[in-house]
């Protein structure tokens, strides 16, 4: 494997790799997703320096109405690894199952019908390689092998001006929405039988930041298809992010920021004030080319490694250990 100036972790891949850029000149570790998402209902995943927001009165500089926050990573995270399962499946292969074969997970034979549906057990990939399958060695798995991604939070305020893409911030406008089920006979005239109080976000857009603690090229890959896989899926319910699937929430318009803009390239993308530059569009015609696809073909000569049924690129057979 062959990255010009590559601080890349050299994966033992049986494939070689022909990066155009050097990995210094990329905003690697850290991969930005872009987050576009209309309503995000993610239940208890989000805190805020508010209680609720003002019920009366909608002023721009009312202090009630600029509640800030953050979206938990526990939710975000969950929807990323179950898109990075679905590649690793589409590819052919299985995927590491994110729980032990024990609790609930056990009851009515519902971890042995995931087993059946394109999973392995939990760390069962360790009998053929210390790092295991891709997806346990990018999000860890028992307590002495921690994962090597690192999924911050991301904060987020109403105030366009106090987001920081680059610290994996968003805009969002935050709300308590209560809603009554009410009695539907005549004779109770519509009285309330249950109010329930939902926090939801509103227009958020800005960014995730993850940072790779290793950074091995198919962990790109993955990341890479992962995201591309979400934001095709994004209005298929299993793919929705959060709760309220069923009102529109959830539906999330993801990418990956492309690795070679520089700081003030990524700032840009969210300013509504800019336009894309020539050569941020010289950049992404280069990712695109021939950065994307190297990152690609090392996490499918990852893949096939462990899975002899999955062919390695450029036709090469798998088989072995990865």
């Amino acid at each position: 494997m062959t990255l010009s100036g590559s601080i890349l972790r050299d994966s033992h891949l049986d494939v070689e790799l022909d990066v155009p850029r050097s990995v210094e000149e990329m905003l690697l570790p850290n991969v930005y997703v872009g987050l576009e998402i209309d309503l995000l209902s993610p239940g208890d995943g989000i805190v805020t320096d508010r209680h609720h927001a003002s019920a009366d009165r909608y002023e721009a500089d009312d202090p009630m109405n600029q509640i800030e926050g953050q979206i938990s990573p526990f939710t975000l995270s969950g929807w990323l690894r179950h898109g990075c399962e679905q590649v690793v499946q589409v590819a052919g292969a299985t995927a590491c199952h994110p729980g032990e074969p024990d609790a609930d997970y056990m009851r009515a034979e519902t971890y042995e019908r995931d087993l059946e549906s394109g999973y392995h057990e939990k760390g069962a990939c360790l009998n053929e390689h210390g790092d295991g399958c891709v997806v346990y060695d990018l999000f860890g798995g028992f307590g002495d092998q921690p994962g090597k991604l690192l999924r911050r939070p991301v904060s987020f305020s109403p105030i366009r001006r106090n987001v920081d893409v680059l610290k994996g911030e968003a805009e969002a406008h935050y709300r308590q929405v209560s809603n009554q089920v009410r009695s539907r006979n005549e004779e109770d005239g519509g009285e309330p039988l249950r109010q329930a109080d939902r926090d939801v976000l509103g227009n958020v857009e800005g960014t995730w930041k993850l940072t790779l603690r290793e950074l091995k090229p198919e962990f790109v890959g993955l990341l890479l298809e992962a995201v591309s896989f979400l934001d095709a899926h994004s209005d298929e319910f299993e793919f929705q992010l959060g709760g309220a699937r069923n009102f529109g929430a959830g539906i999330a318009n993801v990418w990956v920021i492309n690795p070679l803009y520089s700081d003030r390239e990524v700032r840009r993308v969210f300013d509504r004030a800019k336009a894309t530059t020539s050569a941020m569009e010289e950049k992404d015609e280069v990712w695109r080319s021939e950065c994307r696809p190297e990152f690609v073909r090392a996490l499918q000569a990852r893949v096939a490694a462990r899975d002899g049924d999955v062919p390695m690129p450029d036709g090469v057979s798998g088989g072995g250990s990865a």
